[in-house]
């Protein structure tokens, strides 16, 4: 790559929304937007779609700046969709003092995209503690040994935290980290969008008063 290419001239030259794209039609979609989701999920999965289950959750901070990270969707049921985290993680904060949250779905292969909004709502201290069981030993090792976005003043404090929750995994298998969190986000907005090449994207939007009845109408691209 030239580094001296200027960054507007390579940017432009990424493509974007290259065919074959499905052609589909939304109106089809279930009156549910659980449904829809399910629906579309699978059809990642069919398609090779690598991580589908990867999802942007947003979330305002105490200034009320928007704050974004990618995090893996847990389950989809009657109460939303669910995502853990560790209570004490800037999210985990945020969330405390501000619970409406938005999750974005990207599946660039298929030009899908679906997007939520409510609050998020920490699970029973039971269904929390079994997430936490139910993940790799790995991943319980680092969430025991993560202080999650402090500084890192030396890679040798993580080495040695890591080793020492290994340890203490060892001897306490069936420990649950105090303050893990199982959330549900019970959206009152969902979107689908389909891309398209020639740009005529075809959006979705079910909207919701009680959490149960879904109105879905097109919008514009």
């Amino acid at each position: 790559m030239n580094n001296e290419q200027p960054m507007k001239e390579i940017l432009r030259k990424i493509p974007s929304l290259k065919g074959p794209l499905p052609d589909e039609d939304l109106t089809t979609l279930p009156t549910c937007p659980h449904e829809a989701f399910r629906l579309w999920l699978m059809n990642a999965l069919e398609a090779g779609v690598r991580e589908p289950h990867a999802m942007t959750l947003s979330t305002v901070d105490d200034n009320g700046c928007p704050d974004a990270r990618v995090l893996i969707l847990k389950n989809v049921d009657e109460r939303g969709w669910h995502f853990a985290i560790k209570a004490n993680s800037p999210k985990g904060k945020q969330i405390d003092a501000n619970p409406e949250v938005s999750l974005t779905f990207y599946w660039p292969d298929l030009g899908k995209q679906v997007r939520l909004r409510g609050p998020a709502v920490v699970l029973t201290p039971e269904e929390c503690a079994s997430d936490f069981l139910d993940r790799p030993i790995g991943s319980r090792t680092a969430a025991i040994a993560s202080l999650q976005s402090d500084i890192l003043e030396d890679p040798e404090d993580l080495n040695r935290k890591l080793g020492e929750a290994e340890v203490f995994l060892e001897n306490n298998p069936d420990h649950v980290e105090k303050g893990w969190q199982v959330y549900a986000v019970a959206p009152s907005v969902v979107e689908f969008w389909q891309g398209a090449t020639d740009r005529n994207h075809k959006r979705l939007r079910y909207r919701t008063e009680d959490g149960e009845s879904w109105v879905a109408t097109r919008l514009w691209p």
